[in-house]
């Protein structure tokens, strides 16, 4: 059947479409978990925020954490059983009700393994993980069991036409978490089913029909109000919009930044797309191999980023223009001697350019190529303003004028390494092609 989402009002056929989103209030919400002493809230003073990517009129979520890690790290045994490979390494992040983090890095940063390991799903070898104050990491057995049967944290993953069982129709696999877990009757289980459907945009119709009965934006909302029937205190979301195209995937980055509203949850997204975060994110956090290399306000961070990770990141987005590619040449180290630079030098210049590379003084001085293998900077390696104090590990620098903890980088060269960018880095570094020019 067509690509078509039933939840919006003008591309829907007259007799599936369900009404455009109501007033806050309007929307039936899940009932709390069984022993829990959370009860799902909704703003009822509706700041009229919606698609502005904060949580309240004046962007700022409740101040008391509702998810706090500290010093996380996580190892995997490597092939042959013989020693281990960090993957995450002294990974410091909060996440406050209401409030939507983002986090974004290359592919093997780490963003998957650290969602999971929130999750309890991949075991951590150090840190804590706090959830309203309690450390789950150190749960055990049945009360990590008790936990999980809970719902306090749930996930809503990338493909949903994989996630969802195909012989299962959409009512019974948002259901299914209920009856495993014993939480009231059948007659119960199906009218908070509906409740949810409604509550993520769908008609209640819809739980009569399997995956493969629906389009693929209807999937993801299916998913979704898998998640929040639990009524979850924590939504972890795993690259939500990527297998969807540009329409639905606005609808589905709407619903995020109205449920985290409305249900004061806090969500944490995962994505590779910095445009769609940089709509309706209030933070967002950089990985790279495994450590955070920056955290703060996702608007300061895209705007002028203080780790030359991120603003390389940043100018590596897709452009159609091609306006940042010499940004991020000049943030990228500068090739081996006698190799010239395919992004900038053509054909007509690599003579020259192999020339003076070659006659160029000795090596400029910096970090041990292993020094991210011996405690050093992670980025060091790739990065052109790298030292030989890269070869320890970085200092946590918060951001001037800032109030502590709101925004920190990992760098040794935090406030000088733009000094050292050519005219042209230095005002693509300051203002970035990754703009809240999206839809919302």
């Amino acid at each position: 059947m067509p690509d078509i989402d039933l939840a919006t009002p003008d591309l829907a056929t007259p007799d599936l479409a369900t009404p455009e989103l109501e007033p806050a209030g309007a929307r039936p919400v899940p009932a709390s978990r069984p022993g829990s002493s959370h009860t799902p809230t909704i703003d009822q003073d509706d700041p009229g925020t919606a698609g502005t990517g904060r949580a309240d009129a004046t962007g700022s979520p409740s101040s008391a954490p509702l998810l706090r890690i500290e010093g996380l790290g996580v190892s995997f045994l490597e092939r042959g059983g013989i020693g281990r490979t960090r993957v995450l390494d002294g990974i410091e992040l909060t996440v406050r009700p209401g409030e939507i983090v983002g986090i974004v890095g290359e592919t093997g940063s780490g963003k998957t393994t650290l969602a999971r390991a929130i999750a309890g799903l991949t075991p951590a070898d150090r840190g804590q993980v706090r959830l309203d104050g309690e450390d789950i990491l150190g749960l055990r057995t049945r009360a990590r069991r008790r936990f999980r049967r809970g719902g306090a944290i749930q996930f809503v993953f990338q493909d949903p036409l994989r996630s969802l069982d195909p012989e299962l129709t959409i009512g019974a696999s948002i259901a299914e978490g209920m009856a495993i877990a014993g939480v009231g009757s059948r007659s119960e289980r199906a009218e908070r089913v509906a409740g949810a459907l409604t509550l993520v945009g769908l008609d209640p119709a819809v739980a009569q029909r399997r995956p493969a009965q629906i389009s693929g934006g209807q999937r993801q909302r299916a998913s979704i109000a898998r998640a929040v029937v639990a009524d979850p205190r924590l939504l972890l979301c795993d690259e939500p919009v990527s297998a969807l195209d540009a329409s639905n995937r606005n609808h589905i980055l709407i619903l995020l930044d109205e449920l985290r509203r409305r249900l004061s949850v806090g969500i944490v997204v995962i994505s590779h797309d910095l445009s769609s975060l940089a709509g309706i994110a209030d933070r967002v956090v950089v990985l790279y191999r495994g450590r955070v290399v920056e955290d703060g306000p996702i608007a300061d961070v895209f705007a002028a980023p203080r780790h030359p990770y991120t603003a390389l990141l940043i100018a590596s987005a897709p452009d159609i223009h091609g306006r940042n590619r010499q940004a991020a040449a000049a943030l990228r180290p500068a090739p081996a001697p006698g190799i010239p630079d395919p992004t900038t030098t053509t054909a007509a210049t690599a003579t020259t350019a192999t020339t003076a590379s070659t006659a160029a003084a000795g090596p400029t001085p910096g970090p041990r190529p292993d020094a991210r293998d011996v405690g050093g900077c992670v980025f060091a390696h790739r990065c052109p303003f790298a030292t030989v104090d890269c070869d320890t590990a970085p200092p946590r620098v918060e951001a001037p004028g800032r109030p502590a903890g709101s925004w920190i980088s990992a760098c040794h060269h935090d406030r000088t390494w733009r000094a050292r960018l050519p005219a042209a880095g230095t005002a693509a570094a300051d203002t970035s092609a990754v703009r809240k020019e999206t839809s919302l």
